[in-house]
């Protein structure tokens, strides 16, 4: 059969000129479904995710998915190139996405047409979310209710191609301080702002139990307040967010019961969604890559392995100090060295 040849370069330069802000991926959608089929891919489409097998799928075999996302946080206003016109320029691409996550999808998806017509001892499985910068639920959450089992994953996000082996989780809180209204002038009223400093100060200094060796102590963050409408009224209520980075000795609903047995505001969480991570250091991949690289870690960013209730690691093209920043850029060079160690980390694996 004649070979895959495939310029990841032009891809991702291709990628880059369409627009695809979280939930408006269609365009770009619709460019990887006609590139997969030009390359013989059987590919599917669910919302506006796609994927597809390499070869004949065999449910006797375990599933491997290789995944990355193909939609963008929308770009600032401190960007100096144009954000949708890729630029060249001394070995780097700029453009946004550039680096979260195009140059691991592109990455990925070269290694899945060089392995597609490959003989395995699992199922090769390509899978491109949507909705992955705003944890959507036509992303991820959704396209995995139509995949077959899945064995192992791995993520294609930038970590200068080293293995994260543990991811935090994220639960948001929003938490409402009651009192009551009175004349700021008299002794009236009960001051909402005051509860909630009480609250405010508790979430600043409480240190959970448990911590973990690769991703630390749980991290909470007040990160939004609002009160009052007048100088001269006593506030009746006080309203603050709450952003709390989960490690994996947790679940989010063990966090969120742990934070109402302390704070007195009303606490409402956004969702349970989005929990942590983490992969036993002694799955056969983990072993592989640290017979080639001895550089595993625990990301503190959130990914779609949030939604993965099966082993998968975080591994990719990039650095995330570059994700969601001003003249975003990836390197020819770490494309190159992508490809190479996700092909030698998973042609010829061997998952049972």
């Amino acid at each position: 059969m004649k070979a895959i040849i495939i310029n990841p370069i032009e891809l991702l330069t291709s990628l880059l000129v369409i627009p695809s802000i979280s939930k408006s991926e269609q365009e770009k959608s619709d460019f990887l479904v006609n590139f997969l089929k030009q390359h013989d891919c059987d590919v599917q489409r669910h919302k506006n995710n796609l994927f597809c097998f390499a070869k004949s799928y065999d449910e006797n075999k375990p599933t491997l998915m290789l995944n990355s996302h193909m939609d963008t946080v929308r770009p600032s206003d401190s960007w100096t190139f144009p954000p949708y016109q890729p630029t060249l320029l001394d070995g780097r691409i700029i453009g946004l996405g550039a680096n979260d996550a195009h140059a691991s999808l592109v990455s990925l998806i070269t290694v899945f047409l060089m392995l597609k017509d490959t003989e395995q001892s699992y199922n090769l499985l390509l899978a491109i979310s949507a909705e992955e910068e705003i944890s959507g639920v036509n992303g991820m959450e959704s396209l995995l209710t139509v995949l077959p089992k899945i064995d192992f994953a791995i993520v294609g996000e930038p970590t200068q191609m080293n293995l994260a082996v543990a991811e935090k989780g994220l639960m948001v809180l929003d938490c409402v301080a009651k009192g009551q209204s009175g004349h700021a002038a008299r002794e009236e009223g009960v001051n909402a702002i005051y509860k909630a400093i009480r609250d405010i100060e508790w979430f600043k200094n409480y240190q959970f139990e448990k911590e973990s060796d690769l991703l630390g102590a749980v991290k909470m963050s007040v990160t939004m307040i609002q009160a009052g409408k007048q100088h001269n009224v006593v506030p009746d209520a006080c309203a603050f967010t709450v952003d709390i980075r989960v490690n994996e000795c947790y679940s989010n609903q063990q966090v969120f019961d742990i934070v109402k047995q302390y704070v007195e505001a009303d606490v409402t969480p956004r969702s349970f969604r989005l929990n942590s991570s983490a992969i036993d250091l002694n799955h056969v991949f983990v072993k592989r890559f640290l017979s080639i690289k001895p550089t595993i870690f625990g990301s503190a960013t959130l990914s779609d392995q949030t939604f993965m209730q099966f082993p998968s690691v975080k591994i990719g093209v990039g650095d995330s100090a570059r994700s969601h920043t001003a003249d975003e850029y990836i390197f020819i060079s770490e494309i190159e060295e992508g490809i190479g160690l996700y092909k030698q980390l998973i042609d010829g694996l061997t998952l049972r």
